[in-house]
């Protein structure tokens, strides 16, 4: 840390105490997977799911940070580390507000998500596999990504010229090439459910 003489001011109302009010716990559902597999839109279906229910929701989306809080990051390692980085500390900020929040970002390595588990305490990290072969991923190209890559006018994209560090052991998988998204909205909904995330 390059700030010193700091110190962490704690308020009077905890974590526990807004979980208690808002009848639900928090935690940081992240989605990982490669670009065009679907983790947007999974996130956004399964968002709205829990809105409705009454759950306080919000969803960090991989573009959308790079308007505004990450704006200054590129697509090296060392940039990708860092954006998974803050997104972490955004993440634990919003599980300390109380908030089931949903992270759809591609963080190809495994470190880095690792990372952010070890942020936050035993439970409030659920990773989730948006698992989708390669090729149809590139059939998609919902952005022109792949394509763009392919013909060398990107580079360094995960996939491609970069590699992408499948999870070993993540909580929830889910197959987009064989699933619709009404299935994988239900499998992520389930496991909050069955893990008494939500009741």
């Amino acid at each position: 840390m390059k700030s010193k003489n700091i110190v962490w001011h704690t308020g009077k109302i905890s974590k526990a105490i807004r979980q208690r009010a808002y009848g639900h716990k928090s935690a940081v559902i992240w989605l990982t997977g490669l670009s065009g597999s679907g983790k947007s839109t999974i996130a956004a279906e399964a968002e709205e799911r829990l809105f409705t229910q009454g759950i306080n929701t919000y969803r960090l989306d991989g573009d959308n940070i790079r308007f505004g809080l990450n704006q200054d990051l590129g697509f090296s390692q060392a940039d990708r580390k860092e954006n998974v980085r803050r997104i972490g500390e955004v993440s634990k900020l919003l599980i300390d507000a109380g908030i089931i929040t949903f992270a759809s970002f591609i963080s190809p390595y495994a470190a880095d998500r690792e990372m952010v588990r070890n942020l936050l305490d035993d439970g409030e990290f659920i990773e989730v596999y948006v698992k989708c072969d390669l090729a149809e991923c590139e059939k998609r190209d919902p952005k022109g990504l792949y394509k763009k890559a392919r013909n060398g006018e990107i580079k360094a994209f995960t996939g491609i010229s970069d590699p992408y560090e499948e999870p070993e052991n993540p909580e929830i998988t889910v197959e987009t090439d064989t699933m619709d998204l009404e299935e994988c909205t239900e499998k992520i909904i389930q496991y909050l459910r069955e893990n008494h995330y939500i009741s």
